[in-house]
């Protein structure tokens, strides 16, 4: 397995390698403390679970352009629940289940429309959001410090509560992908899906439970974003979907569908993140930092779409 894992994502650890080592150069030995790279990876974890929704999804042959919308409504009506039950799991729940519910009328349109992915997603980005200052009115519901806990706080005050769930999901996500006939029944969807359809797959179910993943795991997000920041905010989420979908593809998963595994998200998350945190520290303005993301994305796309290419020229060159 460790090997598998080498040989997929050689190419993203020696990125991560050469980042660290570029924000060395910048950044001296500030960025290396201990409590910072532990936000860092608390913060890739957060991202990951967004992530991970979107690899199904694009596996699939889909693209879900909501999830930060959705991050919005779960943090949002959490805090609401939360602030009129004085029930902190009752609110989680309602969270994810909401979030939950509109990934499944997502997938539900897709599935049985022929309105495509895009248009379907980007219309939920627009009400989800919506929804979410429907009942805030614009303005962060306070929470309870307690409830901070759960964002903030770490097991036995070492491993950081939303790592120690983000571990859980890649585990039970990797799974379900490579153990599981439904793994491979989603992986053939999304790399022919008329050759799955004629080999009995269900692939309107499919799809919509793709959807359905990503809505529940942005739903969870909602929720641990709202602990962290003591509230829920209909501002939240805001551009999360850029960094989902720049996370999957930085981490291998093909845009043309079929192809793509969580690890390789995973790490693609990090990447994003330690690009985002090193720029931070080496003060660099926020919008070179946009520009930055923009060419990874990009490159990334080009490097997916000319992956045979790539690697008959890496062939020839070695021989």
């Amino acid at each position: 397995m460790i090997k598998k894992i080498w040989a997929t994502n050689s190419g993203r650890f020696l990125a991560i390698a050469i980042l660290l080592v570029i924000i060395f150069i910048g950044t001296g030995r500030d960025f290396f403390t201990r409590q910072n790279l532990i936000n860092v990876v608390r913060v890739t974890s957060m991202n990951s679970l967004i992530a991970f929704g979107m690899t199904f999804v694009i596996i699939s042959g889909g693209i879900d352009l909501s999830v930060g919308s959705l991050v919005a409504v779960s943090g949002t009506y959490c805090a609401a629940v939360i602030m009129m039950s004085g029930n902190f799991w009752l609110g989680m729940l309602v969270g994810v289940l909401i979030s939950s519910l509109l990934g499944l009328i997502n997938g539900f349109i897709i599935s049985y429309t022929m309105i495509p992915p895009f248009i379907v997603t980007l219309s939920m980005m627009q009400s989800a959001r919506g929804l979410a200052y429907l009942y805030s009115q614009g303005k962060p519901i306070r929470l309870p410090n307690e409830f901070g806990a759960y964002g903030n706080g770490a097991l036995l005050g070492v491993i950081p509560y939303p790592i120690i769930i983000m571990l859980i999901a890649m585990v039970v996500l990797s799974v379900l992908l490579y153990k599981t006939r439904y793994g491979r029944s989603l992986y053939a969807v999304g790399g022919n899906v008329d050759a799955a359809r004629y080999s009995g797959i269900n692939v309107k179910r499919m799809k919509l439970s793709a959807y359905l993943i990503s809505g529940v795991l942005a739903g969870i997000n909602g929720v641990i974003w709202s602990s962290r920041l003591y509230s829920g905010q209909p501002t939240q989420g805001a551009n999360f979907e850029v960094d989902a979908i720049a996370a999957a593809i930085v981490g291998g998963v093909s845009m043309s569908g079929g192809i793509g595994t969580i690890f390789g998200t995973f790490a693609g998350a990090l990447i994003i993140q330690l690009l985002t945190s090193g720029l931070n520290f080496m003060n660099v303005p926020f919008y070179f930092q946009y520009i930055f993301k923009g060419i990874v994305i990009v490159s990334a796309v080009f490097v997916d779409l000319n992956r045979h290419k790539l690697s008959q020229l890496w062939t020839k060159g070695g021989a």
